[in-house]
């Protein structure tokens, strides 16, 4: 008899501690997110498929000129003979490194100058128009005064990249540390803490979603700024093969680099963005 009041007890602590039922709403809700998200991904498909598809017909047909924009079949030639003999790895993996180098700079920069400026008020008032305007800047017209400075080379190509994001991160970050609610600030200094410990306790973790936001924007345009170094000072990487293929009138090498250039920023997002979902 104690044995089956065992049983019957250990068999409702494990349905208690089990997953509750989902009500029909709950599953009806679900089904609608899961029927949107097929509807939305299948029309992109449905669009990068009918993209591809004139683009190939219209090269064909001779609706477009070949040699100028390509087609979808002499890229995929481009790229598997370029895989054979090395060379988009070796571009490919140059470009990469640079990106990750200059977005891991952009992320302790943006967010060690913007600590810096919410710490000390003074400083901010007095350093936050020169960030406006340096934030304003076309980084494109710096490029060729960075090779003045720093010769051709990656110490060039990274300063560019980081000169891109960071003045942006920087302001973007010190708005959102200055904007956290003061009632949050005022419980911690009730509390017997100091500044430190709001920062630490606060403003860092409540801005979380901020920062990783800003890694997706980030991400993107420490590519665009290493692209826009290559053009100008680079031996290797996909800028320099998109520059050097027009040069001598290699097309398909140019529509080549572009693709794995769209390919990679799709890529590094979603990247980001599993990341922002855990």
């Amino acid at each position: 008899m104690m044995m089956k009041s065992k049983q019957l007890i250990d068999g409702n602590l494990d349905r208690n501690r089990g997953i509750p039922e989902i009500s029909l709403a709950q599953k009806e809700y679900l089904q609608n997110c899961k029927r949107e998200r097929r509807f939305i991904r299948s029309w992109q498909w449905i669009i990068m498929i009918l993209f591809l598809g004139f683009w190939e017909v219209g090269a064909r047909t001779g609706f477009i000129n070949a040699f100028v924009f390509s087609s979808p079949s002499r890229v995929l030639d481009t790229v598997v003979s370029m895989a054979k003999d090395g060379s988009l790895w070796y571009h490919t993996g140059i470009t990469l490194a640079e990106t990750f180098l200059s977005f891991f700079l952009i992320l302790l920069l943006g967010i060690g100058i913007a600590v810096l400026l919410w710490w000390n008020t003074r400083l901010s008032g007095i350093l936050e128009p020169y960030l406006v305007m340096l934030n304003s800047l076309p980084k494109s017209a710096l490029a060729p005064v960075f090779i003045v400075w720093l010769g051709a080379n990656m110490k060039t190509i990274i300063v560019a990249a980081v000169s891109v994001a960071v003045f942006g991160t920087v302001l973007t970050l010190y708005h959102s540390f200055s904007e956290t609610e003061e009632d949050k600030l005022k419980l911690i200094i009730t509390l017997g803490g100091g500044k430190k410990d709001i920062l630490k306790k606060v403003i860092l973790p409540g801005n979380i979603p901020t920062v990783v936001s800003l890694m997706k924007v980030n991400l993107g345009l420490a590519l665009v700024g290493v692209i826009i170094g290559e053009f100008l000072a680079a031996k290797a990487g996909l800028g320099y093969l998109i520059i050097y293929a027009s040069q001598v009138f290699k097309l398909d090498i140019v529509i080549s680099s572009i693709f794995l250039l769209c390919v990679i920023s799709v890529l590094l997002y979603h990247a980001i963005a599993k990341l922002e979902k855990r």
